[in-house]
């Protein structure tokens, strides 16, 4: 049975909430609305972790009109310079992991090892992109032609739109914050509303290591109120987003009309595949933390399993057994196992799809309601939930969930495994576990995703290898490894004559 944890006596303790201000051409400054909203934490739906502004359409150009003016003085400073402000940051990030681990915990839920991670992303990443800035950053090519020379340089396209998620609060603004600001652009942040404390510490941070005024901007409200405002304004070069592919639809038509660049990572419904031979126990392992981890909300999180149908009942006993071992509370509690969803919606929104899947036949192993028992009572909690005898077109098996949903596929063979696993719109991540080279050899081969695992689960990205998906799960772009300034910036190619003139 899934067993509750309550937080520690000194965790449940409520300071008063600070109150956060827009940060605009190097100022704190409160929107022009003069309304602010609450983050909250979903553990305990009563306790408001601190309040943020409810910005305007007037606040984002204020934020534009800062970067834009930043711009030239940013672009000219040498780049291993911006690197060493990026290295201060993350050392300062460093620093102070365990203090902002405990905010993220208390803003979006996930345990304290998933938030230490999620900083420790930033941090990596952040020493990463720093050491970029003294890498070359185009080539010298010989010519056709005599007293000729040829290159490339990288320039930065100015100013930079950031539309960051809730699920990895520090992690996504750092890598895509960092690279923007290696490539000599300046930015406008835009977190999402369940959590922007963790934002609001990285902008702290990033103005404490010396990032001059404007070159970074943070603005906090709707994302609906805010998101046209930014994503349409001429002045703003690129959009980088992390979200729904429903969202990334809107802003890739809405940045095509003026052909700004866009760069998206999306939606993915993620699969592993277990064939008869591989190791069970560690197949198991592997998907009840790629599953459950982070409550089943990352783009990455295993959502299907196609199982062999000689060991699917197996699979399936042992996955439930799993799930029912997860010790579900308050991610400040070190016991905990699995914190609750990001907040009540997503409770009520990944139960009617528990209601969906046993509407279209699907057999119910574990799991499928919501946690309300006791300590549970007043977070947004779900039961690791595991689904058997799915069917690849089933609903369950083709839509995004965004929590701890499992479904269960068996098939008969390997080239039905990979049917099913490259049957939906998404592209983002794959896994397989088998003992066999020459299956795995052809699964990279014929698997359809940006990311490939095997013997291993659906997540686990390394911030020095690019990061992104294919099909409905992104636009083409990558984020992560060396590549992601280039994604940043611009190649201009240089000719230069020197004739004789004699």
């Amino acid at each position: 049975m899934t067993s509750a944890h309550p937080a520690s006596t000194e965790t449940q303790e409520q300071a008063q909430p600070r109150a956060y201000l827009n940060f605009i051409g190097g100022e704190w400054r409160p929107s022009v609305s003069g309304q602010t909203f609450d983050d909250t934490n979903p553990a305990r739906r009563d306790e408001v972790i601190a309040r943020f502004q409810k910005s305007t359409p007037a606040d984002v150009d204020a934020a534009i009109s800062a970067a834009q003016a930043a711009f030239p003085a940013w672009r000219a400073m040498p780049a291993p310079q911006r690197g060493a402000i990026i290295l201060r940051a993350a050392l300062l990030l460093e620093a102070r992991q365990a203090e902002l681990a405990r905010d993220m915990t208390r803003e979006m839920g996930k345990p304290l090892r998933e938030t230490m991670g999620d900083i420790q992303t930033a941090i990596d990443f952040g020493k990463f992109v720093a050491g970029e800035g003294s890498r070359p950053e185009g080539d010298t090519v010989p010519s056709a032609i005599p007293d000729k020379m040829c290159m490339t340089i990288r320039q930065p396209l100015g100013v930079v739109g950031v539309i960051t998620p809730w699920n990895f609060p520090m992690a996504i603004p750092a890598w895509k914050t960092f690279p923007a600001l290696l490539a000599g652009n300046t930015v406008v942040l835009k977190p999402a509303s369940d959590t922007p404390l963790s934002s609001a510490h990285l902008t702290e941070i990033l103005d404490e290591a010396g990032l001059p005024k404007g070159a970074l901007n943070f603005v906090t409200g709707s994302g609906g109120v805010l998101g046209d405002a930014l994503v349409t304004d001429p002045r703003v070069a690129m959009i980088s987003l992390t979200g729904s592919t429903e969202v990334g639809r809107r802003v890739a038509e809405l940045c095509g009309r003026d052909l700004r660049r866009v760069s998206l990572e999306l939606g993915g419904k993620n699969a592993v595949i277990v064939m008869d031979d591989a190791n069970l126990d560690e197949a198991v392992k592997a998907v009840s933390w790629a599953g459950f981890g982070t409550t089943g909300q990352r783009c990455t999180a295993t959502s299907r399993v196609i199982v062999h149908e000689k060991v699917a009942d197996a699979f399936g006993r042992k996955l439930a057994e799993a799930a029912e071992r997860l010790r579900v509370g308050d991610g400040l509690d070190t016991a905990t196992e699995m914190g609750p969803l990001v907040n009540q919606g997503r409770v009520a929104a990944v139960h009617e799809y528990t209601e969906i899947g046993l509407g279209e036949g699907a057999s119910l192993l574990t799991g499928g309601r919501a946690l309300t028992e006791g300590e549970l009572a007043g977070g947004a909690y779900y039961a690791p939930t595991v689904f058997t005898n799915v069917k690849p077109a089933m609903r369950i098996a083709q839509e995004e969930i965004f929590g701890p949903v499992v479904s269960i596929i068996p098939v008969a063979s390997y080239e039905e495994a990979i049917q099913a696993a490259n049957s939906t719109i998404y592209g983002l991540s794959c896994a397989i576990f088998t003992e066999d080279a020459r299956t795995v050899f052809r699964a990279m081969r014929d698997i359809n995703a940006g990311l490939i695992y095997v013997n291993a689960g659906t997540t686990g990205a390394e911030p020095h290898l690019p990061f992104g998906g294919v099909k409905q799960s992104g636009n083409g772009h990558r984020e992560l490894g060396h590549k992601a300034v280039e994604e940043f910036s611009e190649i201009k190619t240089v000719f230069v004559s020197y004739p004789d003139v004699k």
